[in-house]
């Protein structure tokens, strides 16, 4: 790590632990609570390149356990928790996302886009997304807004949004005004962050909001203008970004070291309670709104040691936690939701629309309307 990254990180650990502060008296919102987790998977069965055989594998097994898993819960509205597979364009399959289609189709997940790419034009990178949007809407995956245009969630590739990321000869971008170019190809939302020990990490941590800076700048979501209740959306794709909370970690001796939950669950970082506590207490909402929180979790669930944790313990733990600490009906009321459906409950809140929150999953962009999505909402339902 260099040494501008080291300064970068400190300054990011100093104000992820100002907020930390502010925030730690505990819940002052009118309740019930509405907690909305979404799990974003940079859902990769080729990583590491180990050959097709293998990334069937991996696939394979999604498909045959997670709806075991699944169908075990429910949230506060009956519905089984939906994963949110952001398959990687540039390493695009037939076979991968044909199956990967067939689980979704039975209600449980959607696909949205992650892309890898570097040394990119404002040409070459569009033409790149309108064919990966292509493919995936011949699929069936994709939703569309109400005028009809290809509706789509990104995360992008290597967390270099934006051109935010150049460490010697390589570019894993190339394109400053990349979130532009999303907005106009339909994208209605990055979930990309936080990434932890990246340069390009934001500076604005624990937020749903819209880039503010010169989009002819690497990095102009550097700093936004947070999503607010009952006002006018700001044009542009809005961020969603997931927790990010100091903590201290046991140490040798009985002592404790500090440490940052970024919400990515990992063999290495498995599921804990306390983990659930903390993004839980990182509040991340759209302001206005403190009771509707928003826990955007991320994972490579394709990479081989995490698929094995998320597959025979995490998810199945987290679940089940969260139902039972999260989910009493009068403090805290848990709801499952999709990337879409996260975004929807966003833009809900940005309206200043009230009642039930969970009838508002497809208030602005529906699911996927493809015959190969008409099992969805009954196999959500349990």
């Amino acid at each position: 790590m260099s040494w501008r990254n080291h300064f970068h990180t400190l300054d990011i650990t100093l104000r992820a632990t100002a907020r930390r502060g502010y925030f730690q008296p505990g819940f002052r919102e009118k309740n019930p609570v509405h907690l909305f987790l979404a799990i974003t998977d940079h859902f990769e069965p080729q990583v590491h390149r180990r050959g097709q055989n293998i990334a069937r594998r991996r696939l394979e097994q999604w498909l045959q356990e997670y709806p075991l898993i699944a169908a075990r819960h429910q949230d506060y509205d009956g519905r089984s928790p939906a994963h949110s597979f952001f398959y990687p364009w540039d390493e695009y399959d037939e076979w991968e996302f044909s199956h990967l289609m067939e689980l979704c189709a039975a209600g449980w997940g959607e696909i949205e886009i992650h892309l890898h790419h570097r040394d990119d034009t404002e040409v070459s990178l569009r033409q790149k997304i309108r064919e990966g949007i292509e493919t995936y809407r011949a699929h069936g995956a994709l939703s569309t807004w109400p005028s009809g245009r290809p509706a789509w969630g990104f995360i992008h590739g290597n967390f270099a949004l934006a051109n935010s990321r150049c460490e010697g000869d390589a570019n894993f971008c190339g394109v400053n005004n990349e979130l532009a170019i999303l907005e106009q190809e339909g994208c209605y939302a990055d979930f990309t962050f936080p990434a932890w020990k990246s340069m390009s990490q934001p500076r604005q941590l624990n937020s749903i909001y819209y880039a503010a800076g010169d989009p002819a700048c690497p990095k102009c979501y550097d700093r936004g203008v947070p999503a607010q209740h009952m006002s006018p959306r700001h044009s542009g794709v809005i961020l969603v970004q997931g927790p990010l909370v100091p903590h201290l970690k046991p140490a040798r001796g009985g002592l404790f070291r500090p440490a940052m939950d970024d919400g990515t669950l990992t063999a290495k970082l498995g599921y804990s309670a306390e983990r659930l506590d903390r993004w839980v207490q990182a509040r991340v909402h759209v302001q206005g709104r403190p009771d509707w929180l928003f826990i955007k979790l991320s994972c490579h669930g394709a990479e081989d040691g995490d698929r094995e944790a998320l597959l025979s313990r995490d998810l199945d733990a987290l679940f089940s936690d969260a139902e039972a600490r999260y989910n009493d009906g009068e403090r805290f009321r848990l709801h499952y939701v999709t990337a879409r459906e996260m975004y929807n409950l966003i833009a809900a809140a940005e309206a200043g629309l009230d009642g039930e929150p969970g009838e508002l999953r497809d208030w602005m962009i529906p699911p996927p309307r493809s015959p190969s999505y008409q099992g969805r909402e009954a196999g959500l339902a349990g």
